[in-house]
């Protein structure tokens, strides 16, 4: 009995099917898309209200806060009260919601106070938004649930 060839025992990853791709590009779709108008609609408020220099950042930091407050009202709804369609959740959870809160910018922010020389302030925004925001979609979705509660009886 002879062993069998080396190249007859690798597992070849099968390329991805046609078919696969179209269930997945709609949902690509309008993850880009609802992306853009949260990205823009954060980016027309530092627009409107700029932050100063070595200033707190309250754009960011509200924007974040009320994102992930709409968060949790969102994830109650669409998992607890009705069901929405495929591509809701991709499109404004992730798409508009994740476009609009910004965590990136967060992190700038922080890196900005440092280099303007106020670390306490960064320390304390990277502290304040973090406790904030995990509040607010704990908060949001409470309160939610509650609501939800109350016209079921």
């Amino acid at each position: 009995m002879t062993a069998p060839e080396a190249e007859s025992l690798r597992v070849r990853p099968t390329p991805p099917r046609r078919s696969e791709w179209r269930t997945q590009a709609p949902v690509v779709a309008v993850v880009a898309l609802g992306g853009a108008l949260g990205a823009c609609t954060r980016y027309g408020l530092t627009l409107a209200w700029p932050t100063p220099p070595g200033a707190f950042p309250w754009v960011t930091f509200w924007t974040n806060v009320g994102g992930c407050a709409v968060i949790g009202v969102f994830m109650v709804l669409i998992t607890e009260v009705w069901a929405a369609h495929r591509l809701i959740r991709p499109f404004f959870g992730t798409g508009v919601l994740g476009g609009f809160t910004t965590f990136s910018t967060y992190a700038v922010d922080i890196r900005r106070l440092v280099d303007a020389g106020r670390p306490g302030l960064g320390l304390g925004y990277l502290a304040a938004t973090l406790c904030a925001a995990l509040a607010a979609v704990w908060l949001a979705s409470v309160a939610a649930r509650r609501v939800l509660i109350r016209r079921q009886r």
